[in-house]
């Protein structure tokens, strides 16, 4: 029995068919990626991460769309703030696509107009703002910039995270004068610190000196004390000791014979007195050795010593 020739053609090319229909029906789809369905030009369904079926001819798939956090960096804008000067801003901006089907239907490209809406809400924010403020208020234009941003590309399906001011170049001429003013700063700064460090040094100087002075002093009068108290615990002993051991004229005369040698030893003693008492020592020592002659011996030395005292006339 033979087979016709059209169904040895036919067969095959069915089953050919069969299988390339199951192949094109089926789409997988990444995680974190995203695709529209559009059924007869007209959008059916978005197709999720994960194993999904399509008709084929009828349906066809649009280019995936990442649902990551996105960064787009945009080259630097020139923007003029409010006292009239030309500063370049570069910025980045984080965004998310949280709806495919209004990012793909709703807006051609967006990632141009982002940039479009950012350089536009840029000029508006720092046109009005003079150039130190715009340079010390980042956070500021930040905050406002996500807000103005967020609120446009809502409608789109599009959420911004966070935008970010990466660079402010001002002018060349302002760039120098700012220079020039922070070095005289820094300058001024350094003179200020070095005069306040020599003050400092000259306080701490004249204090320590101070110091110094202060308990030299009341080193020199501690020790002027406690010489005092030694010479007076000293006399107080020899005054009791002499008391105590009740001493003769005899002992009396002959201390003051060892007392008159270190008297006449002064350079300026041209002439010196010999006292009473020491006349009645003397009397009493010739007679404790027993003689006359000494008893007269000390009257020539009393009335020699009246005679000194009393000058010629």
């Amino acid at each position: 029995m033979t087979v016709p020739l059209t169904v040895l053609i036919v067969g095959p090319t069915l089953a050919l068919l069969a299988v390339v229909f199951v192949v094109r029906s089926v789409r997988i789809v990444p995680q974190a990626r995203a695709a529209n369905v559009e059924r007869l030009g007209r959008y059916h369904k978005t197709l999720d991460a994960g194993l999904n079926f399509v008709i084929p001819v009828v349906d066809r798939v649009r280019p995936r769309i990442d649902l990551r956090e996105q960064v787009v960096s945009f080259q630097p804008q020139s923007v003029i703030t409010e006292d009239n000067l030309v500063v370049h801003i570069d910025t980045v901006v984080y965004f998310q696509v949280i709806d495919p089907s209004a990012a793909a239907y709703q807006i051609s490209n967006y990632i141009q107009a982002i940039e479009q809406m950012t350089v536009t809400t840029l000029r508006n924010v720092i046109g009005g703002m003079d150039l130190e403020e715009t340079l010390t208020s980042r956070e500021k234009i930040n905050t406002q910039l996500r807000g103005v941003l967020d609120d446009a590309t809502g409608k789109w399906g599009i959420r911004i995270k966070r935008v970010e001011i990466k660079a402010i170049d001002p002018p060349h001429s302002v760039k120098e004068a700012m220079e020039k003013q922070m070095r005289a700063d820094r300058e001024k700064r350094a003179t200020i610190l070095a005069a306040e460090g020599v003050r400092q040094s000259k306080i701490l100087t004249a204090e320590g000196e101070k110091q110094s002075a202060i308990l030299e002093a009341e080193g020199d009068r501690q020790a002027a004390v406690l010489r005092a108290e030694g010479q007076a615990e000293a006399i107080e002993r020899v005054f009791s000791a002499v008391h105590r051991n009740d001493p003769d004229p005899k002992l009396l005369a002959y201390q003051y014979l060892q007392t008159l040698p270190e008297v006449a030893k002064g350079g300026g003693s041209t002439f010196w007195v010999i006292p009473s008492e020491v006349t009645q020592a003397l009397q009493a020592v010739t007679k404790a050795f027993g003689g006359n002659s000494a008893e007269d011996a000390g009257e020539r030395t009393e009335e020699d010593g009246r005679s000194r005292e009393t000058p010629s006339t």
